[in-house]
């Protein structure tokens, strides 16, 4: 059995090849093609929240689930409002889709999440207001959500 695991991740460069390489990433780097969300930025850093984002999200379903916490200050709903792609019809695309932001991902390390199973993959009108509220002066937000919920 070790010696098969050995043998796959010799190979897996060549395996590889249609990967999409990061922005500006080094030659050697193989990662998906991240899509690029709106709003402000995370202030731990992208790739803080790249390794860490299934510890929040579970931290909020225990406050949540388990003791009955609805005053999350980031729930699931941001993330979507934030990360979502747009389809060729503009609207966001849901967790369907190849395109969706959580699939780059997870479709790149073949895990597939629960998450959509309950929540919606799509922003929806109120996420949409809360995040423009919040967030007021940000011009590229207000104008990628424009539209965006009919």
């Amino acid at each position: 059995m070790r010696a098969l695991f050995a043998i796959l991740l010799a190979l897996m460069p060549a395996l590889a090849g249609g990967i999409a390489q990061a922005e500006g990433a080094g030659d050697d780097v193989l990662s998906p093609a991240i899509p690029k969300a709106v709003g402000p930025a995370h202030p731990e850093g992208n790739d803080f929240m790249r390794m860490n984002h299934m510890k929040f999200l579970k931290h909020d379903r225990d406050l949540t689930m388990h003791l009955g916490d609805r005053n999350i200050e980031f729930s699931i709903k941001q993330c979507v409002t934030c990360h979502a792609v747009k389809g060729e019809d503009g609207q966001p695309v849901s967790f369907e889709s190849p395109k969706h932001f959580c699939r780059v991902c997870h479709d790149f390390a073949a895990v597939k999440p629960d998450c959509f199973e309950c929540h919606n993959s799509k922003p929806d009108a109120a996420s949409v207001e809360l995040l423009l509220r919040k967030y007021p002066d940000d011009k590229e937000l207000a104008a990628f959500l424009e539209g965006i919920v009919k």
